[in-house]
């Protein structure tokens, strides 16, 4: 019987009629009895950090976390600060759905779990779409992300850089400046499904910061068979997209998806080197290299773990940069398993660009 590979799935037009033994890579994981059955797990710890490396420690979609399983949220941030010196961790980027459903406890499990941070490793959050109106349903851009952390708490710390220049008492939006490894970076966190004058006001901020290897972190970007999101090319095709949300329909469409943001912003800069996003289910694991009109080749990932154990088993994606300026040696890390993924979906190397 001839397999079928993820793209085909795709253009099929019929994915959930396929059957799973036809299914290869990691999309079967969705459907096999074995939830790691597209994965390579090894007990342990990840390797030692590589001679003057640095760590950037990325938090997926923690909605399941905040809602049913805040234990594993906390074991996720302590272990950060238990091993910020051994893995000379430099901060912490939150790829949004902090919350499942914007409610009060679970607001208050999240903070609990990153206020594990303060004072100890920087962290920068991006809003998903379950972090808006009521019960999570993004159908306008109620939230109560900026309530849970709110500019006042930030903007006094030497990492914090500003928000949305429309909206100063708003979280939704930010940026942050940090230095690792002799080198300066620049993290751009955008809100689900960015709004066009949002976007704008992005622009501004990478204009301001050329000297910075800039990375952005928002929602939804990436689709998981390793395209974009581009409403324009694939519709509905690609489910999840912000153009597809209530709040794109309050709003006369006034979101930005994958393909928008790349070329509204990405690719009229010299200095972004990579982007991250949650929010896809699935295998919730893809990425693509893509290069900008300046010739720079620039890693986009999606990584997301909701779909695993107990809201996601506490995994984590560790980005190692190394020494050479050039390359990013990625691992996914488990404190609660005490286990890493070893497949070639978790575990690989990236080549980023200089600053231009």
């Amino acid at each position: 019987m001839s397999r079928i590979s993820r793209r085909d799935i795709l253009k099929a037009g019929a994915v959930f009629a396929i059957p799973p033994a036809l299914l290869t890579g990691a999309t079967s994981s969705c459907w096999a009895a074995d939830p790691y059955a597209d994965g390579k797990l090894v007990d342990g710890e990840p390797p030692k950090l590589a001679k003057n490396a640095f760590t950037v420690a990325v938090l997926p979609d923690t909605q399941h976390y905040s809602e049913e399983h805040p234990d594993t949220y906390l074991a996720q941030t302590r272990w950060i600060v238990e091993n910020k010196r051994d893995r000379n961790i430099a901060c912490v980027l939150h790829l949004g759905d902090v919350t499942n459903r914007n409610t009060q406890p679970q607001w208050d499990n999240a903070v609990k779990a990153m206020n594990e941070l303060d004072d100890k490793v920087p962290y920068f959050v991006a809003p998903g779409n379950h972090d808006y109106s009521d019960k999570g349903s993004c159908k306008d851009r109620t939230t109560g992300l900026s309530d849970a952390f709110p500019v006042d708490k930030f903007k006094d710390r030497p990492n914090f850089g500003g928000v949305y220049d429309k909206e100063p008492n708003r979280f939704e939006n930010s940026f942050h400046t940090f230095s690792a490894g002799g080198r300066d970076f620049l993290a751009l966190c955008l809100e689900f499904g960015p709004r066009k004058d949002v976007v704008r006001w992005a622009n501004e901020v990478a204009a301001q910061h050329t000297d910075r290897a800039a990375i952005l972190v928002t929602h939804a970007y990436m689709y998981y068979d390793d395209t974009r999101y581009d409403w324009k090319k694939y519709g509905t095709k690609q489910t999840w997209n912000p153009h597809n949300y209530a709040v794109a329909k309050a709003t006369d469409d006034d979101v930005c998806d994958g393909e928008e943001l790349w070329n509204g912003l990405i690719n009229r800069h010299g200095n972004f080197i990579m982007t991250l996003n949650g929010h896809v289910l699935k295998d919730g694991l893809g990425r693509i290299v893509s290069r900008t009109k300046g010739g720079r080749d620039i890693p986009q990932m999606l990584v997301n773990f909701q779909m695993r154990p107990k809201g996601g088993d506490g995994w984590l994606r560790l980005l190692e940069f190394r020494e050479d300026g050039k390359t990013v040696s990625v691992c996914d890390y488990s404190p609660t398993r005490n286990q890493r993924n070893e497949s070639p979906q978790n575990k690989f190397l990236l080549e980023i660009a200089g600053v231009a």
